[in-house]
This record gives structure tokens, sequence and C-alpha cells, in this order.
């Protein structure tokens, strides 16, 4: 058997309400909550879920890694999840992109960087 993604590990201070901010973004759902650790996924069954953490340091610099989020491709429907993700508590950041780029750069609550790039159906052709 091949080693498989299990979770996407997040460290957090407000470990009960980033992991809201996820399930709300994804519209995941919690599948355990422990007193060190929130666990949530698409449903009990998935694959892969994302797994949040309690830490006491802060978070310093741009992240090594980070998600890329995408939208369906009608009209209007990535720049209208991109607002209903910050109306949940997202903020816009600049890491250094010029402008032109097919991707916007957003943080979570806690300054996790994470992208809402085109949807693939607009890269074709």
């Amino acid at each position: 058997m091949a080693i498989a993604l299990h979770h996407i590990v997040v460290d957090t201070h407000d470990l009960p309400g980033l992991a809201r901010f996820w399930t709300s973004v994804l519209g995941w759902q919690v599948l355990s909550e422990r007193e060190r650790e929130v666990v949530i996924g698409p449903d009990p069954g998935a694959p892969v879920g994302m797994c949040f953490m309690p830490v006491t340091d802060r978070k310093t610099g741009k992240n090594r890694l980070h998600l890329d989020l995408t939208t369906g491709a009608g009209p209007g429907e990535r720049e209208a999840e991109i607002e209903r993700v910050i109306a949940l508590g997202a903020r816009r950041v600049d890491v250094g992109q010029t402008g032109d780029e097919s991707w916007t750069v957003l943080a979570d609550p806690e300054g996790n960087e994470f992208c809402v790039v085109r949807p693939k159906a607009t890269l074709i052709g």
C-alpha cells in the first residue's frame, strides 16, 4: 500500500474558532472535537480532512505551504466566493503578487495564507 495524505494540520490559537471558520469556508463538518484537537472534513468517510491543533507561538512569516481553493466556473462565481469568505473573517493579503495572477491571496483569521484560484474549466482552450 502506498502512503496517503490523511490530514492537513493547522496550528491555531483559537481551536474552535479557526475550525469553525474553515468548516464554513469549505462547507465541511466537525468530525471530532477534543480538548487539544478538532478534525473537520466533508464527511466521516472522506480520505482527507483538516486537523487543528493548539499552539502558543504566533505565526511570524509567510506560509511555506498553503491551500489552493477553487470555485465553479459560472460568471462571477469566483468573486462572489471570495467576498463570502472575506465576510466569514478572511482578509486579502499581499505576498508579492503583481495583480496579473489568476489567483487571489487571502489569509484566514489567524493569518494563514491561502489562494482562491481560477477554476480549471476556465483554463481549457
